[in-house]
């Protein structure tokens, strides 16, 4: 049973970081994708990052390529999503989800192309 649990969230003010949390099952670090996704009221879900468990290949959006990386440990069963230079627009829930990809590479930030979600978790940018 694939688990995904997010932390990490709160209240920052503008140009400051926080780092997301996605806690899973150990098996989830392999052969599987993680994408890190996030919803403002009243817009779509809209993917952030990704990362393919299979060869740590990772892609990023660009609204937050530069300022967002995506890891992992293996030890904690844990994908982190480090996110610094925080602007207002970054204000959503942040999601974790999972896709079991086998022996293919794939990393994805398209929402449709995951299987398993977490619970969210909300990150307020505000001064």
């Amino acid at each position: 049973q694939v688990q995904l649990v997010e932390s990490g969230g709160g209240l920052v003010q503008p140009g400051g970081s926080l780092r997301l949390s996605c806690k899973t099952s150990a098996f989830v670090l392999n052969n599987y994708a993680i994408g890190w996704f996030r919803q403002a009221p009243g817009k779509e879900r809209e993917g952030v990052s990704c990362l393919s468990t299979r060869d740590d290949y990772t892609k990023y959006s660009p609204s937050v390529k530069d300022r967002f990386t995506i890891s992992r440990d293996n030890a904690k069963n844990t994908v982190y999503l480090q996110m610094n230079s925080l602007k207002p627009e970054d204000t959503a829930i942040y999601y974790c989800a999972s896709r079991f990809t086998g022996s293919q590479r794939m990393c994805s930030i398209g929402p449709e192309d995951y299987e398993r979600w977490g619970q969210g978790t909300q990150v307020t940018v505000s001064s």
